[in-house]
């Protein structure tokens, strides 16, 4: 969706082909958006012009936010979605959307000329032309679904896998690896107990993902937490050897932070018990999703196994869950760009390039969608660097090590995330949309005019001092000061900005009418001495990354390298000294050798010893 968005967006005539209409951004696994470094990943993606946020703004049922006990750099949000209601919003969306064109079919086969391609054919035979080709396969290429021993040709339960997309993409000169993921069962909400299971409720007020979605009041939809018991431990362990997991029916790598039940009580064989989150698919429904019980197991030892899980003593499975594994591309097939090496003008976007969830299929998209827009108007690529956004951690991470296992994004990916926050994620990336025409030039002035309001607020802080004595115990800290600014209060440790609120109403401050500025001027104040501090590293990085590699640097006639480090330069191509330096199996003196030989080459003295 946002690659054909992006690419409309920006003015060129796009054709999106699907299988159905209809089932357009059907959530296949948890019908959730966001979460710890998913949720800037969608704030990026709304900063861009994307449609994610909006999406799930109006018809999420329950929002929420993470980690406000720790810092600003790891806050995140999460919403719970009605399931039908995304996708028909999204639907609605794309088909209404200016230089779109929806198109039902298979593709079968990439066309090419000359080194470039020129389109696509589908499998009954129809001819798509076209200067640019973006595939987000998701788990569709070669999928193949996976209870107890049973074995299913599908992208997902009921719909048909694309096979010979996969033949295509090798007969290219493609590298294709094989992936797996896996979902729970559904179950019937109706005959859960839910008098034994821990209450989650939303928060008020509800966080929304983006300053563009109309303000919705409704009752939000309340979660639930429960935990498997030893009997659930017993069962799912008696009946490993069932599992394709582990009888050897499925030989591909599963997602490392979202294993099934079976790889949970394996590998975590000295714990009793997990959390199941019972997550509600929607309004009008009461099927709930167990997120956490993810299995391919047999669809009877599945209802077995469920039933021992606490308040789920007489649950009906609506659905099994099932494993499945799909059909990708390595990601060091593709530049930062995601345009592939191999096929100028072929882009890759989504699961395809490895990766595992529905914000980093969206990120990746619209970065597809982008690229090739410019590269059909011969101008250079949209690169995001990692102190840039977490999309460009993201892309960066695929380019420069590949994966072996479904990437996922986490905060702890990226090292400069003080500067990746949420909060600002449009100050960091809508310069880039208006530039590129991802973005109306009203929305663009709204926010600068929020950017003059968090100026105004850091400077109104910094200027405005109260009596000490009117600070009860927290005056005790300044005792040899009669004022103290705001800007110092905010620093104060347990000392936050609704503790502050209070004190702006007494001063009958104007400002505390603009609760977005005074938030973003709040954590500037609070972490600037951090920011600071992670803006000189970003310095010394991107002097790094300055340090380019030019396209035709022949890495094998640069003695002193390490064998392993000039087979990984060789494959993954890095576009500078800095991502060279990231790649896995690359040391400090490989770097130094390398810096050495490319100033040579750059110089014109070549790459003699």
């Amino acid at each position: 969706m946002e690659a054909v968005l992006a690419a409309a967006r920006m003015g060129k005539k796009a054709a999106l082909i699907t299988m159905e209409t209809s089932k357009l951004a059907l959530m296949s696994c948890n019908p959730a958006v966001g979460g710890i470094g998913k949720s800037q990943l969608v704030k990026e993606v709304d900063a861009l012009g994307g449609m994610m946020a909006l999406a799930i703004d109006a018809t999420g049922i329950q929002f929420r936010r993470l980690n406000l006990s720790r810092g600003p750099a790891v806050w995140s949000t999460r919403a719970q979605a009605d399931r039908r209601a995304y996708s028909q919003f999204v639907v609605d969306y794309v088909v209404s959307s200016r230089n779109v064109e929806v198109i039902e079919g298979l593709v079968a086969d990439i066309q090419q000329a000359g080194g470039n391609v020129t389109g696509v054919t589908t499998e009954d035979g129809r001819r798509f032309y076209a200067k640019a080709v973006i595939i987000t396969t998701g788990t569709f290429l070669g999928g193949l679904i996976h209870i107890g021993e049973q074995k299913i040709e599908a992208g997902r339960l009921g719909e048909p896998a694309a096979n010979s997309l996969s033949k295509s993409l090798a007969q290219l000169g493609l590298e294709i690896g094989r992936l797996k993921t896996g979902t729970p069962p559904r179950l019937n909400g109706d005959t859960i107990d839910w008098s034994k299971c821990q209450i989650q409720c939303g928060e008020e007020p509800m966080p929304f993902f983006s300053p563009n979605s109309p303000l919705r009041t409704f009752h939000q939809i309340p979660c639930h937490l429960t935990n498997t018991t030893e009997r659930t431990k017993e069962i799912v362990s008696a009946n490993f050897g069932k599992s394709p997991i582990f009888s050897g029916g499925i030989k591909s790598t599963g997602p490392r932070y979202c294993p099934s039940i079976e790889a949970k009580f394996h590998r975590f064989s000295d714990k009793p018990s997990h959390q199941i989150f019972l997550e509600p698919e929607g309004n009008g429904t009461n099927e709930i999703y167990p997120n956490g019980f993810s299995t391919a197991l047999p669809e009877e030892i599945q209802g077995d196994a469920i039933r021992t899980v606490t308040g789920l003593e007489e649950v009906e499975i609506t659905q099994p869950g099932y494993a499945i594994e799909y059909d990708y591309c390595p990601a060091h097939q593709v530049d930062r760009s995601l345009e592939c090496r191999q096929l100028a003008g072929l882009f890759l976007a989504g699961q395809i390039n490895g990766t595992s969830g529905y914000e980093e299929a969206a990120a990746q998209g619209l970065m597809a969608g982008v690229n090739a827009s410019l590269y059909i108007d011969d101008e250079p690529p949209f690169i995001l660097d990692r102190s840039e956004a977490y999309i460009g951690v993201m892309i960066d991470d695929l380019t420069t090590r590949s994966t072996t296992e479904p990437y996922r994004m986490f905060t702890s990916r990226a090292e400069y995330r003080l500067a990746l926050r949420e909060d600002n994620s449009r100050d960091r990336l809508m310069d880039h949309a208006m530039r590129l025409g991802l973005v109306e030039r009203t929305e663009y002035e709204q926010f600068r005019s929020l950017q003059v309001a968090t100026e105004s607020a850091i400077m109104h802080f910094r200027k405005t001092r109260i009596p000490v004595d009117d600070l009860g115990e927290l005056g005790k800290r300044f005792k040899k000061q009669s004022r103290v600014s705001l800007a110092r209060l905010l620093k104060q440790p347990g000392f936050n900005l609704p503790d502050l609120l209070p004190l702006l109403s007494e001063l009958g401050d104007q400002f505390t009418e603009d609760r977005e500025a005074l938030e973003r001027a709040a954590i500037t104040i609070r972490y600037e001495g951090y920011i600071d501090k992670q803006q000189r590293e970003i310095d010394r990085f991107k002097k790094l990354e300055t340090e380019t590699i030019p396209d035709d640097f022949t890495y094998e006639r640069v003695p002193g390298l390490k064998t392993e480090a000039r087979e990984k330069f060789v494959r993954f191509r890095p576009d500078s000294l800095g991502q060279a330096g990231r790649m896995e199996g690359v040391t400090p003196g490989d770097i130094a050798v390398l810096a050495v030989y490319l100033k040579r080459h750059k110089s014109g003295r070549g790459q003699q010893a």
